[in-house]
């Protein structure tokens, strides 16, 4: 079957990192077509706007996008930036990444967290008889994508209409004598139903994929009210799963436990910034960012992009030393949301050799300080990563 693909490779280290996807997908016996789309930083700078109309008009129309990374600065820094002819005009710099999760309700997020053996970079710990072992991880988060903290309801010296509505709350008096320019507000924001579909897809996955529990990671001794709509939900949600043990825990005992214990976790439930904090954390345990994929579901689009940042100080070294392996296997996600089940497993074996084998590793592998010089030092070019998965196949 024929396949059209958006692809944003974005910025920094996405524009290198991308193609080297693609080729992947062009060994193995993908066939698509690929369309071109801005996305990012540049747009900002020129435009005003992370995510242009013609971007989102082919994302509507497609369905399917392949992300390579993005830039994201502070809001001082993103008004510095501005190109001078549109300063002062009204334009609010927003995230590339949560403009297209809301404009497409991208609501559910899924990020696979799986050491590879061979890795060097897999997390050990010390055994009682003073010796090491390795514990395999197999962690899947579900990151609740649109709402929560990232919703985007915030203001820094909120209009009266909001601070009198805000006032309502007897908590507020704590804050009455501040100023208003002196005030940020962040809303968290949970309704049911998106609660619902998130955790209602991490058990249907933990069922489809054979995984034996799905944990809700929140905080509901202390947000009362987000939090404990997430577990009421789950208590639900878990009645129709009896063979899936269903279990809770409080994000900071969590963050604790995953490096104590992470064999234990299976599938992971979670709200939009602590799936976003416990994805990285995870990730951490199996290499790093470097070999994280994730994607990004809705209804009608789904987006699949590594959840590393563009890192633009490795950006315009020649030879590429980044490591590709985050986005190959964001591809690999998006061939199984395609059906493309065989094509996905023959990549990811094929990856699964090469770090055993070990005989090709990039500077993040061999703990080098990233450089020009770690080529030098044995460290295997971006290419050369991608060669060898590619020779695998």
């Amino acid at each position: 079957m024929e396949h059209t693909i958006v692809t944003m490779p974005g910025d920094g280290i996405g524009r290198i990192v991308l193609p080297e996807a693609l080729r992947v997908l062009d060994a193995v016996g993908f066939r698509a077509d690929y369309i071109h789309a801005d996305i990012g930083w540049d747009c900002w700078v020129k435009d005003g706007n992370t995510v242009p109309e013609r971007t989102i008009e082919l994302v509507a129309k497609h369905k399917i996008g392949l992300l390579g990374a993005i830039t994201s600065k502070t809001k001082s820094e993103a008004n510095a930036e501005l190109s001078p002819k549109l300063r002062g005009k009204g334009y609010v710099y927003r995230s590339p990444v949560i403009t297209l999760r809301q404009q497409f309700e991208l609501d559910i997020c899924v990020r696979p967290c799986r050491s590879l053996l061979g890795n060097p970079l897999n997390f050990t710990r010390r055994t009682t008889q003073g010796g090491y072992e390795e514990p395999v991880i197999d962690v899947v988060i579900f990151r609740q994508n649109t709402e929560g903290l990232y919703c985007g309801v915030e203001w820094t010296g909120p209009p009266s209409g909001v601070r009198e509505a805000l006032n309502i709350h007897p908590r507020m008096k704590s804050f009455a004598d501040v100023p208003g320019e002196d005030l940020a507000v962040s809303l968290r924001v949970l309704s049911r139903r998106s609660c619902r579909r998130i955790i209602t897809a991490a058990f249907d996955y933990a069922e489809r994929f054979g995984y034996k529990s799905v944990t809700i990671c929140e905080k509901p001794n202390v947000l009362r009210e987000t939090s404990g709509m997430m577990v009421e939900e789950a208590r639900k949600v878990s009645k129709d799963y009896p063979g899936i043990e269903n279990r809770f825990t409080n994000i900071d005992a969590q963050m604790m436990w995953l490096t104590k214990n992470p064999e234990d976790y299976d599938v992971i439930a979670t709200t939009n910034l602590f799936g976003d904090i416990l994805s990285d954390a995870f990730a951490g345990l199996v290499g790093g960012l470097g070999f994280a994929g994730s994607a990004n579901i809705g209804e009608e689009v789904a987006i699949f992009e590594p959840t590393h940042g563009s890192a633009p100080k490795y950006a315009n070294l020649h030879p590429s030393i980044v490591n590709p392996i985050g986005i190959i296997l964001s591809a690999c996600m998006m061939l199984e949301h395609l059906g493309e089940m065989e094509k996905s497993e023959r990549i990811i074996n094929g990856l699964r050799e090469v770090v055993a084998e070990g005989k090709v590793r990039t500077y993040d592998m061999l703990r080098l300080s990233g450089g020009p010089d770690v080529v030098k030092q044995g460290a295997a070019t971006t290419a050369q990563m991608t060669d060898a998965i590619i020779n695998k196949l």
